[in-house]
């Protein structure tokens, strides 16, 4: 499950890139396009000094940010809510409605069998990739980009509900918490800090890339020790990619603002990273410190 996870973060990095170059060329021609990036650097140099002494307090900045978490938070809650729903359904205490069992003792109902043990599997969790090539490529309005993230954190849901088969529940909140409360530390130091993170990114992406052949390798491997480097290695990366991201996520405020639909995209698709950051972090941690069923 991590594998595909850190797949979808690697594409939605790659979908801000593009995201933004579409947002400069909208700006005009080549030759003036030059000269409006500077005086828009211009204004976020200025916006940025000025917010650093507190003299002034960017209300459309912090009403952008407010949606980004916003729309995060929601699209966490309902993979949550999703995930337990689909767990529920797919599972019974009652033997005599048992299709089949887990090595660990979960009882699976008939639809739960097929789902969980069978090739229906590998697609329900290869398919939140396909909304993330859905948002990369195709040209949503914000309104249809915000329809689409609904739909990526419900299937998110389904993918993730596997959790409560591998895991005690009381483990799994216990790690959500602890992922959450770092999250939002994170989040905030990458929002607050001075510091330009900019130069973290190659570095970020390298990591996400050897994580993912690292997993990959195994998956034929079936190394514990390997499994725990992997997952040490990727929840500091991805606490690295909360703070990286949520300046990004930031600084784009200021090649899109005035411009009220590239706002909304930039918030959604802004959402999209961080709920990424999280859900990789989250289950990083789940890996670490959750108790097994």
């Amino acid at each position: 499950m991590n594998l595909f996870v850190l797949l979808l973060d690697l594409e939605c990095e790659n979908k801000h890139i593009r995201f933004v170059s579409v947002c400069l060329a909208k700006k005009g021609e080549y030759s003036e396009e030059l000269g409006k990036m500077s005086q828009t650097d211009n204004r976020y140099s200025m916006a940025n000094a000025q917010a650093q002494q507190g003299a002034v307090v960017d209300e459309g900045l912090r009403s952008y940010m407010l949606g980004v978490y916003n729309y995060m938070t929601l699209g966490v809650a309902l993979t949550g809510i999703v995930a337990f729903a689909v767990f529920s359904a797919l599972t019974t205490n009652d033997p005599s409605q048992a299709a089949s069992q887990m090595r660990n003792g979960v009882m699976l109902t008939e639809l739960g069998a097929a789902v969980y043990t069978g090739w229906v599997w590998f697609i329900i969790a290869l398919s939140p990739l396909a909304f993330i090539m859905i948002m990369s490529f195709a040209r949503l309005s914000a309104a249809n980009a915000q329809m689409v993230f609904w739909a990526f954190a419900a299937v998110m849901g389904i993918s993730m509900s596997s959790i409560f088969i591998r895991f005690t529940g009381g483990s799994i909140t216990q790690v959500f918490f602890v992922a959450s409360a770092a999250f939002a530390a994170l989040s905030l130091y990458g929002y607050t800090t001075k510091k330009d993170l900019s130069g973290w990114g190659s570095f970020l992406i390298m990591g996400v890339v050897g994580i993912v052949l690292a997993a990959l390798v195994n998956f034929f491997l079936q190394s514990s020790a390997l499994q725990f480097a992997i997952s040490v290695i990727g929840l500091l990366v991805f606490a690295g990619l909360t703070a990286y991201d949520t300046q990004r996520i930031k600084d784009e405020y200021y090649h899109v603002a005035g411009d009220q639909e590239a706002v909304a995209q930039a918030s959604i698709f802004g959402a999209l990273s961080l709920y990424l950051d999280f859900v990789n972090m989250f289950q990083f941690l789940l890996a670490l410190m959750g108790n097994d069923e």
